[in-house]
């Protein structure tokens, strides 16, 4: 079993295989959880066709049936390979066998219906949840769904459910209440987001960096530089260690707010504190110099990312793109499109 689930890990499922197999000539009798750590390794791996196999395989074997655990590894990687086609097909299975979804797997495919907004299919599930014996919601059901109406900007709804969640029993956590706070600061309810903040205090939850990045984040999408820096102040002053998001959003307010000075500098306090550099960190440099209209600068940074082995996504070329496009470039924009498209053919590109 371990070696199965290392093999897997280890991006080796075809080896987990051969060693199942091998197991199987030596007359070690195969059990459901070792066909289903092999079905995990396959999955792990995103080679859901092969998982197909192993399951029918299991089917036709009395001793090696598909239980709860064997159908959540299967949704959950066709949830994470968007194969969404195949998930009413397992469900159905699941019912004809009497095989109830447990929670944790029913949370995993209400996100993935939310992050691709399939909301009816979303609600389904919801509501066969609200019904069910076997696996009722809990604490993450409502930061799934908070988070999908949140992101949306559709506020009355998240509170609607916040209600009826509580209403059922379930009572929030920290990360209920930055979902929150986020989703009145991205449409600038300030005083909700506020009273979120005095409640989490009353009540004793801690405020996180994900509570100060929400609100640095909100100040910083309305070019509030004032506000801004006062969140931030206030998180240091608490000693909460800043992160990746947090310079991101810092760098994002001052170009927003035209102060690019305060940008480099935001920069170089992220290399003093050591803040790991990802895509996210580049692009929000790469936008502001942009802003700034310092295409030297901004092909400097765009060099340091690639030396730096941090990949470039398709928001780093689209910023670029729209700079050179302002200036009219062109020569440029052929270059960078054609440096895209090989990325695309090589599968690099996210």
């Amino acid at each position: 079993m371990k070696l199965l689930v290392l093999l897997g890990r280890c991006g080796q499922p075809q080896r987990a295989h051969q060693l199942f197999d091998e197991m199987v000539e030596e007359g070690i009798e195969p059990t459901p959880e070792l066909y289903t750590a092999l079905l995990a390794a396959y999955c792990r791996n995103n080679l859901i066709d092969e998982g197909f196999l192993i399951i029918n395989q299991m089917k036709s074997l009395p001793r090696c049936q598909p239980d709860v655990y064997t159908y959540s590894i299967l949704l959950k990687s066709c949830v994470d390979a968007s194969r969404f086609e195949l998930i009413e097909t397992l469900y159905q299975e699941m019912d004809e066998r009497l095989i109830s979804p447990n929670t944790v797997t029913q949370n995993i495919v209400l996100s993935g219906y939310g992050k691709v907004g399939m909301y009816d299919q979303m609600e389904r599930v919801l509501s066969g949840m609200l019904e069910s014996e076997a696996c009722k919601p809990d604490v993450w059901t409502m930061n799934i769904i908070l988070s999908v109406f949140g992101n949306k900007g559709q506020i009355d709804l998240m509170e609607r459910w916040y209600e009826k969640f509580r209403n059922f029993g379930i009572e929030p956590e920290t990360r209920t209440f930055n979902i929150l706070i986020g989703a009145y600061g991205k449409k600038r309810m300030y005083d909700k987001m506020s009273s979120v903040m005095e409640y989490m205090r009353k009540v004793q939850f801690p405020w996180t960096t994900s509570t100060y990045n929400n609100v640095i984040e909100a100040f910083a999408d309305a070019g509030d530089a004032k506000n801004m820096e006062y969140a931030f102040d206030q998180m240091r002053a608490e000693s909460m260690k800043a992160d990746t998001k947090t310079f991101c959003c810092l760098i994002n307010g001052y170009a927003n707010a035209g102060l690019f000075h305060k940008v480099i500098s935001s920069v170089q306090l992220a290399a003093k504190f050591e803040i790991p550099e990802n895509t996210s960190f580049y692009n929000a440099v790469i936008s502001a110099c942009a802003m700034a209209d310092d295409l030297m600068e901004m092909e400097r940074v765009f060099k340091r990312m690639k030396d730096k082995q941090c990949p470039p996504d398709s928001r780093t070329y689209s910023i670029m793109v729209e700079a050179y496009r302002k200036e009219g470039m062109n020569d440029k924009i052929y270059y960078l499109e054609q440096e895209q498209h090989e990325m695309i053919g090589n599968g690099t590109l996210k």
